[in-house]
């Protein structure tokens, strides 16, 4: 793994080795997903809400063909005739089935010839001269592209009814020890975005100063137990704790409790890639919406806190006055700080991962569960679409709101203190929980 730094400082060849490790690692996490499964589960759309597992496997071989084999490479079309049926803005995901989708054999064989292409012209592709390969960019891109869709997948098979097909270890257990509720995080102006990160995305771009006021951040993600008091204090029937939007939602969808959650007696359970276990009570609430997250925020007496409350949290340092790339420093992710690219089927108990704490003392803010922000998807001052608009563009606006941290199934390719995820605020079959902040009191501090 390479730091940004190193990344930049990397030799042409070092680069290559770099870009090619990457690449094969994704591919083996996309095998692994679609391989534990039979044909007739990857034809199958186990959910409107998402793409049978084979769409999403050919899809991402036509984008690192339209993207490597074509633009980078200059080479000839593979499929030239199969653009228009992965193009993901063309068909809706409840559309999907009823294409005429390649089949298991031919989308293995399609990714497959796509890649050793890639591999080919990867030998050959320099590194400069065009801001697409700078540093190796369209490489770094398909390789977050692919694994995005690889945690789509892992969100399928969380959809999908059957016995278990994914096996993994479960996440460290051990005690987090006494812990603050609360971490106070000092108001003051702090760098948000980046403008150095090699294969930072456009709409983590550029750099900008911000200026955020005090306020008190959870320490850990909201656990099932807390958010089960919620349920018990009548939370879901409670008018005044929802947003008018949030109400609207929560009466037609006839919302309880956080998705797959079921009761059982006086105990609830839940339903997790196939097993069927209680709910632990200390692990990080996973699969509600913003509105969920919004209405226990306000029973709470707190709110949930801006992507820019967010993101000073998990970056700032006061002691040098610089962002780091993540909350414990400027080093890739690695085992011992956080729950990330599907090493486990499960957020770790809150408080795990002492080595990931944020300079503020939070806990989690990489790994675990997406985090719902208060914020809209919006660009930040400067943005520039690079290199196409539908990549971020066509989603700023009111309509979605801002996600941050990564999830047990986020990479760490596509995970780093800068990175923006969107999503609609009704949405729950993603792997997003959230934690609360709230403004000091007069004299508070």
């Amino acid at each position: 793994m390479c730091t940004v730094k190193d990344l930049r400082e990397l030799g042409t060849e070092d680069l290559r080795e770099h870009v090619a490790a990457e690449l094969s690692r994704t591919r083996r996490r996309s095998a692994q997903l679609t391989d534990a499964v039979d044909d007739e589960d990857l034809v199958k759309q186990h959910s409107p809400l998402m793409s049978p597992l084979v769409w999403d496997l050919a899809h991402v071989g036509s984008q690192e063909e339209l993207w490597l084999v074509r633009d980078v490479g200059g080479r000839e079309a593979v499929r030239p005739d199969i653009d228009d049926l992965y193009d993901a803005f063309q068909h809706p995901r409840a559309d999907r089935p009823a294409l005429p989708l390649l089949g298991p054999r031919e989308a293995r064989e399609y990714v497959g010839t796509v890649r050793e292409k890639v591999f080919d012209l990867l030998g050959e592709t320099p590194m400069e001269g065009r801001k697409l390969v700078e540093q190796a960019f369209a490489f770094g891109m398909i390789v977050q592209h692919e694994q995005q869709h690889d945690e789509t997948m892992l969100a399928t098979h969380q959809l999908r009814d059957g016995p278990p097909a994914l096996t993994a270890e479960p996440p460290p257990q051990q005690p987090a020890g006494a812990l603050p509720a609360e971490v106070f995080v000092p108001g003051g102006p702090f760098t948000m975005g980046t403008s150095t990160e090699a294969w930072a995305l456009d709409n983590e771009r550029p750099a900008h100063e911000v200026h955020v006021d005090s306020f008190y951040l959870d320490t850990t993600p909201i656990s099932n137990a807390a958010f089960a008091q919620f349920i018990a204090a009548g939370g879901y029937h409670e008018p005044r704790w929802w947003s008018e939007a949030g109400w609207r939602y929560r009466q037609k969808a006839s919302l309880e409790a956080p998705r797959f959650w079921l009761r059982d007696g006086d105990r609830w359970l839940r339903r997790r890639f196939g097993h069927v276990e209680e709910v632990p009570g200390e692990e990080p609430v996973v699969h509600v919406s913003f509105y969920e997250a919004e209405a226990y925020a306000a029973w709470a007496g707190k709110r949930l806190p801006t992507e820019a409350e967010w993101e000073k949290a998990a970056r700032h340092d006061p002691a040098t006055g610089r962002s780091r790339r993540y909350p414990w420093g400027d080093e890739d992710p690695a085992p011992e700080h956080a729950n990330l690219g599907q090493r486990h089927l499960q957020p770790a108990p809150a408080g795990a991962y002492p080595e990931g704490e944020a300079p503020c003392g939070a806990r989690q803010l990489i790994g675990d569960v997406w985090e719902w922000t208060a914020s809209d998807f919006l660009p930040y001052p400067g943005f520039a679409a690079f290199p196409y608009r539908e990549y971020s563009e066509v989603f700023f606006g009111p309509d979605h709101k801002v996600l941050r941290g990564g999830s047990f199934g986020t990479d760490r390719s596509a995970c780093r203190g800068t990175f923006r995820n969107w999503d609609y605020p009704i949405r729950r079959q993603i792997f997003a929980g959230f934690r609360c902040a709230r403004t000091p009191i007069q004299d508070e501090s």
